[in-house]
Parts: structure tokens; C-alpha cells; sequence
């Protein structure tokens, strides 16, 4: 959602992650279990060695990445142990931002594309953050649970393909490693106290909910190979190796692949409110996407038609709308939107039988509380069911990036590291919530047919309890 994200490897071809990848349905994926032989796993180091601080490290160094040690650093008994990149100004940056905090420094690794082996391989941690670009989540990832590391925080999306969600669910089943989907939507404030109310049954048995990405994203997808974000008339228009940040990787996806490939803001929080993977599921999945335009014409306007970006075909249509059908019964509508000018929304509407909750326009709606066919104001509503974790951290919380949710989200993560308990979204979250962007691409190559969801919890789901900031 936020304008900063990973500024990390020169641009990996995103070529081959589109239609052509995403063979696999149903739960195939159980009978090609990523199996992880006991030689392979590393012992798991006991949390807080030595000097009693968990041991953190940092695979990418780019602006999340910051974002991250903000928090870790934030939250006492925490140390930064390593960092790696494969460019020298995001670690320098990473390195100055550090110094900051009157720490000592980390060990660097640099190098070649595989240098996170090596330092996973050679130190101990007891939770590894990854905020890399989205084709390195899953080798990642992987490769911190078979090093032996206890928690896995992976940036948002988690994977990309059908392939990689079942490589998440199953390296983490076999290895014991705790991976977490870095889902901060999911602590947004107002998202936390909607949790509430529906776990307090306000709005009745839930009926529906719709979410997404809606976010325009044009001036960073291109930039002047110098700065984040693009200034019309200070440079030319890059994307690609020449660009910088985000540009350099972020823009390949859209060129590549036509779906919804940035999902996971959105469904975070309506799964938890509709308790996925915890008593339900995601059973069937059908997407549609509109013509593109939003980045030739961005194109065109500011570097003029014979710019040679402008001979560039975008394959990721403007808008995509991905329907979701739920095992006990309600429909999900999910859009991804970031090539559009348009202010910032997430769409949030969570419908049951008594009332709802709509983020754009902050309205509530309940039933025999509220004035007959009158909205109320959500803020007196949130005010009342403000979540716990909001109530006692909001001091701390009010220096964090995205409102807040930042610090709360990695005070989260801690205190189940610290309690030994799993992951608060765990690989299964990953896996579900990520797959839309696979399974939308599936369907909208077919002509918006309907396509089936993974059970990636194996039949799990239908006892497994929802422990979301309970």
C-alpha cells in the first residue's frame, strides 16, 4: 500500500511467472510436497543466546526494510546481526540508518544473487526478515526454514505462483520453521476494531466482504533512475535495470502478467474476519480484467509518443476484479487498481445479517443501534471496539511507518517469538491469500472462468482455531 517498498536486486525477468506457471490446482500440491530430508534442517538456536536479545536479520535493504528496523529496534531486547543485499547504496543507506540508533553494526553480506545462503548459513538468528523484490520471496524463504530459522517474516505477496504457495506451506510443515505473512493491513487500526466487532457478532453471521488494492502507482513503477517516485519534468522515464527502487523490478509484473498480482492488503483482513483457513475456506475463485491503458498513457503524456517506453505492450489490465466463494457460503470481491488515477482505498465492506462496516466513506451500519436507514460515523463505533493491542500500544505505535500499524504488527511477531507460539499469519495465510494473484491469472486466461482454490491446510481448516490478536 505504501510508496516505499524494497529497493533491493537489479531486475529479475518476471517472464515465466504468468499463465504458463499456474498448472496446478486443487491440492496438488499434497502429492508434491516440498519434503525436507533431516540432514537438510539445520537445529533450531534457542531464542535470545548469549545477551538474552533476539538475533534479527535483513534480506533486502531497501525503504521496508528501514521500515522494519525501525520497529525491531524500537522494541527492547532486539539486535541486528546481519543484512544482505546485492547493491552497495541500499546496504550504505541501511548501514547510516542503523548508526542512528547507537547499535552496533551488522555484519554485511553482498555479492551475487545467492549471498543470503551465506549468511544464513553462517549465523544464527531467531527471525529473518525479507523485503526483497516479489520473484525472491519463496527461494528466500526457503532457504531461511531449511537453515534452521525459527521465524520467517516474508514481505507482501508472499509467492507468486501455485508452485511457490505449496513450496511456503509445505518447507515450513516439514521443517517446523514459523513463517509469517508481513501482512501489516491486517493491524490497521480500523481493520483491528472491524475484527471486533465481528468476533462480537455487531454485524450478525457475515454475508459478504469486498477489499483491494486501489492505488496509483504510476509514479513509481517509472521513475528518473534517481528518485522513488517520478517528477514530471525531472528526468527521463525508466524502468527496468536503469530505474531505480521499485521501477526497477515492480514495473517487469506488469508487463508479464495479466491478474490480480498484489492481493494480499486487501484479503489479509477480510480472511480473518471471515475466520479462513480456520473453519473456512476459500473454495472457488473467478477473475475478469479491464483493457490496458493507465501506463502506455502515462507514458505518452509525459515522455510523448515517441518515447521507447511507449512501444513497451502492458499485458496487466487497469482494473482487475477477482470474485471469491467462501465453503460456508459468503462472496468476496477483490480488486487490484494501481494504474489508474485515483485517490488511495482498500475498499474494505464487511456485510453480515445485522450491519456493516465500509471503509470508503468510514460508515456503520447496525442494526436496531443505528437510526433506521442512517450511516453512522465509524469513528464512534472503532472508538468503543478499539482492539486491545491498539489500546495499550498506541503511544509506541504513533512514531511507527502507516499510521502505526508497523509497530504493532512487529510487536506481534515478537511476543510470539519471545512465547515460543506460531506465527501470527502463518503459512497458510501466506499461501491463501497469495494465490490469488495465480489463480486470477488463471482465470482471467480463460475467459473469467471459474477455478478452484487450494486447500492448503489439507483438510485442517475444519477444526483449526482462529488465534489472530486474540
Amino acid at each position: 500500500m505504501e510508496n516505499t517498498r524494497r529497493s533491493f536486486l537489479k531486475k529479475v525477468s518476471a517472464a515465466g511467472l504468468g499463465v504458463a506457471g499456474l498448472a496446478m490446482t486443487g491440492n496438488a500440491g499434497a502429492a508434491t510436497a516440498h519434503v525436507v530430508a533431516p540432514e537438510a534442517q539445520a537445529k533450531k538456536k534457542p531464542a535470545g543466546k548469549d545477551d538474552g536479545k533476539l538475533r534479527f536479520g535483513f534480506i533486502g535493504t531497501g525503504s521496508r526494510c528501514h521500515e522494519h528496523i525501525n520497529n525491531v529496534l524500537a522494541i527492547p531486547g532486539n539486535k541486528i546481526v546481519a543484512i544482505c543485499d546485492i547493491q552497495q547504496g541500499p546496504i550504505d543507506r541501511t548501514l547510516k540508518h542503523i548508526s542512528q540508533f547507537g547499535v552496533d553494526a551488522p555484519k554485511v553480506y553482498k555479492g551475487g544473487e545467492r549471498e543470503f545462503e551465506h549468511m544464513l548459513n553462517n549465523e544464527d538468528f531467531d527471525c529473518v526478515i525479507i523485503a526483497s523484490p516479489w520473484e525472491w520471496h519463496v527461494p528466500m524463504s526457503v532457504a531461511a526454514m531449511k537453515a534452521g530459522v525459527p521465524y520467517v517474516g516474508v514481505e507482501v505477496s508472499a509467492a507468486n505462483t501455485l508452485e511457490e504457495c505449496w513450496d511456503l506451506v509445505n518447507v515450513s510443515e516439514a521443517t517446523g520453521s514459523h513463517l509469517n505473512i508481513m501482512e501489516n493491513v491486517c493491524y490497521r487500526r480500523d481493520c483491528m476494531a472491524a475484527l471486533n466487532m465481528v468476533r462480537q457478532g455487531l454485524f450478525g453471521e457475515l454475508l459478504h466482504g469486498t477489499c483491494g488494492y486501489e492505488h496509483d502507482l504510476r509514479d513509481v513503477k517509472f521513475n528518473d533512475g534517481k528518485n522513488y517516485t517520478y517528477q514530471p519534468g525531472s528526468g527521463d522515464l525508466r524502468m527496468g535495470p536503469d530505474a531505480f527502487a521499485e521501477a526497477q523490478w515492480r514495473t517487469n509484473h506488469s508487463v508479464h502478467r495479466n491478474g490480480d498480482v498484489y492481493p494480499t492488503h486487501g484479503i489479509g483482513p477480510v480472511a480473518h474476519c471471515m475466520d479462513i483457513n480456520c473453519g473456512n475456506r476459500f473454495l472457488s475463485l473467478s477473475a475478469m480484467a479491464t483493457q490496458s491503458r493507465g501506463l502506455h498513457k502515462f507514458i505518452v503524456d509525459n515522455g510523448g509518443e515517441n518515447h521507447p517506453l511507449a512501444k513497451v505492450r502492458f499485458n496487466l489490465g487497469d482494473i482487475v476484479t477477482s470474485m471469491i466463494k467462501c465453503a460456508n457460503g459468503q462472496t468476496i470481491i477483490v480488486t487490484h487498481d494501481t494504474n489508474s488515477p485515483r485517490p488511495y482505498s482498500l475498499g474494505f465492506r464487511i456485510q453480515g445479517t445485522e450491519g456493516l462496516w465500509m471503509n470508503d466513506g468510514d460508515t456503520v451500519y447496525v442494526q436496531g443501534q443505528s437510526k433506521p436507514h442512517r450511516w453512522d460515523n465509524s469513528e464512534d463505533w472503532f472508538k468503543k471496539y478499539d482492539h486491545r493491542l491498539w489500546a495499550e500500544h498506541e503511544a509506541e505505535a504513533a512514531e511507527a511507518g502507516h499510521g502505526g500499524m508497523d509497530y504493532v504488527m512487529m510487536f506481534d511477531l515478537i511476543n510470539a517469538i519471545h512465547n515460543k507460539m506460531p506465527a501470527p499469519m502463518d503459512c497458510y495465510d501466506a499461501a491463501a491469500w497469495s494465490a490469488i494473484s495465480a489463480l486470477s491469472e488463471m482465470s482471467i486466461a480463460r475467459g473469467g472462468a471459474l477455478v478452484d482454490f487450494p486447500d492448503f491446510t489439507r483438510g485442517k481448516w475444519i477444526n483449526r482455531k482462529n488465534n489472530f490478536a486474540i
